[in-house]
């Protein structure tokens, strides 16, 4: 009977072990996913979002902000892990120069409460344009003959 009891204590002992892994495991990846997620995420619906007549125009990055976060909620739902509850939360979305504050906040395993969020991301991202005050861009930009000088004739 010892021996027995033994070897169910054993057994408990080790799913609880396991247990406590899979938590830890859970809690340190899920963060470093959504940290990711996060930033691939807000970096792609900023290209989605880019306003391009404006930049044809004006030779300056420019987003707009509904198709911002459109974009940026259907490709975080598409790539989300569904085993966890996300709050979305937009805070600052400039359109020129284009600049995104997003934050997510996601759950662990332990939550049991859709109000008990633990995990926090918060991301905030600068669309730069590396061309915007080049020689090409702005002769460009003068000459009627271009693609780019026809559309700044047209004002």
């Amino acid at each position: 009977m010892n021996k027995a009891m033994l070897t169910v204590g054993i057994i408990i002992l080790s799913l609880a072990a396991l247990l406590m892994i899979n938590i830890i495991s859970n809690y340190s990846s899920g963060s470093e996913l959504d940290y990711y997620l996060v930033k691939e995420t807000s970096e792609a619906a900023m290209v989605d979002a880019l306003d391009v007549k404006y930049y044809r125009q004006t030779g300056m990055l420019r987003i707009d902000k509904e198709k911002f976060v459109e974009s940026f909620v259907r490709r975080f739902a598409d790539s989300v892990d569904m085993t966890r509850n996300y709050r979305l939360s937009f805070y600052d979305i400039n359109e020129v120069p284009p600049k995104v504050s997003v934050k997510a906040d996601s759950s662990t395993v332990l939550s049991f409460e859709e109000e008990n969020l633990e995990m926090t991301t918060q991301i905030d991202a600068i669309l730069e344009n590396t061309y915007q005050n080049d020689v090409y861009t702005e002769n460009e930009l003068k000459d009627p003959d271009s693609d780019l000088g026809k559309i700044n004739m047209t004002k």
